[in-house]
């Protein structure tokens, strides 16, 4: 399986980048084509550019050089993982303008009109996202109401083909000890290799 792996967190060193090499390792591990991105690492460009703002007709060809190997990526990708911090219910900027300039009518859907039903064109049918929070669980439900669990389940995966989509979130980062952050990591390990089967 050939797998695209994300992550989007600016600080070395972050739990964020455990486990996005935990999960890198147990993929190859078990024989996987991994595309591994640090996205800011990279400096991957979130901004959207004004030409780049549709979402009925598809895509132009991009002259950004990242843009474009990731679109060209995304497209051969069997399954997807995006692993990032809960940033006031939203990923960060990052991962955010990737979705964006990557996702892109004519790559990872196409829409017949604005009224209209997508159609998921990538084959990637299964998602992991790893998410990190500060924010206690019955909080986020009660106060917030999960938005992050609405943008990748409702908003964005299943719009471009990937009708399987996981989603884990580790809380609370911030105070949690050396033997927690262990078992995550471990459990984030089973979570991405779960997604061959």
């Amino acid at each position: 399986m050939r797998i695209g792996v994300y992550l989007a967190h600016p600080r070395p060193g972050s739990f964020n980048h455990a486990l996005f090499d935990a999960v890198v390792e147990a993929l190859r591990s078990h024989g996987c084509d991994v595309l591994a991105h640090d996205l800011c690492a990279e400096g991957f460009p979130p901004v959207l550019s004004a030409d780049e703002t549709e979402t009925v007709q598809a895509a132009t060809d991009t002259r950004d050089p990242h843009v474009a190997r990731h679109r060209a990526e995304v497209a051969t990708l069997d399954a997807m993982v995006f692993i990032h911090p809960n940033w006031w219910g939203m990923p960060p900027a990052a991962l955010v303008g990737w979705v964006q300039r990557v996702l892109v009518p004519g790559v990872a859907y196409k829409l017949g009109s604005a009224e209209g039903e997508p159609a998921g064109l990538l084959k990637a049918g299964r998602a992991l996202v790893l998410n990190t929070s500060d924010t206690p669980a019955d909080r986020e439900a009660s106060e917030f109401g999960d938005p992050l669990q609405r943008i990748w389940s409702a908003c964005v995966l299943p719009y471009v083909g990937a009708a399987d989509v996981r989603r884990i979130v580790f809380r609370t980062v911030t105070d949690s000890a050396a033997p927690t952050r262990a078992a995550w990591l471990r459990q984030a390990r089973r979570e991405a290799i779960a997604l061959l089967s």
